[in-house]
């Protein structure tokens, strides 16, 4: 037998045609990971959900917000909303004081506000984040910000 006329068994042939088989799905599969060369212009993917509320992240701005959304809720009329307190806070965690059962929360100091506002005889305790992000907190789940704005 010549070495042009040698036969590969048939498992090493099946084996053979298995592994190219194999290394080219393994390589077409990799072809969608390979990044775009930078210089391609790419657009941000589109959002899928508007903003739950409005955000504002300064105190001015988050306490006529957060007053037109107590006068909504009780039925005033926004100029009747009476600001109890609006103050810069600070936050024992990411719950910003208003901690739901059952959530797990960032374990860091987050600076923030709270305000109290009374509408329709109703008082209203708003807790908020220094980017603008709020939440109405009923008053069995609030709990207070830390004392001298989390100074020691």
């Amino acid at each position: 037998m010549s070495s042009s006329s040698r036969q590969v068994p048939k498992r090493a042939r099946g084996g053979a045609a298995a592994g190219a088989f194999s290394a080219a799905a393994l390589l077409a599969g990799c072809a969608s990971a390979i990044p775009a060369p930078m210089n391609a212009p790419s657009a941000p993917p589109p959002s899928t959900t508007p903003p739950a509320q409005p955000a504002a992240s300064d105190l001015p701005s988050l306490t006529r917000i957060v007053s037109d959304d107590a006068a909504r809720r009780s039925g005033t009329d926004p100029a009747r909303v009476r600001v109890l307190e609006a103050r810069a806070v600070t936050w024992s965690d990411g719950s910003l004081g208003c901690p739901e059962p059952d959530r797990m929360y960032t374990q860091a100091l987050v600076p923030g506000y709270r305000i109290r506002v009374e509408a329709g005889g109703q008082e209203f305790d708003y807790h908020a984040g220094a980017r603008g992000t709020w939440r109405l907190c009923p008053a069995d789940r609030a709990r207070p910000p830390l004392p001298n704005g989390g100074r020691v």
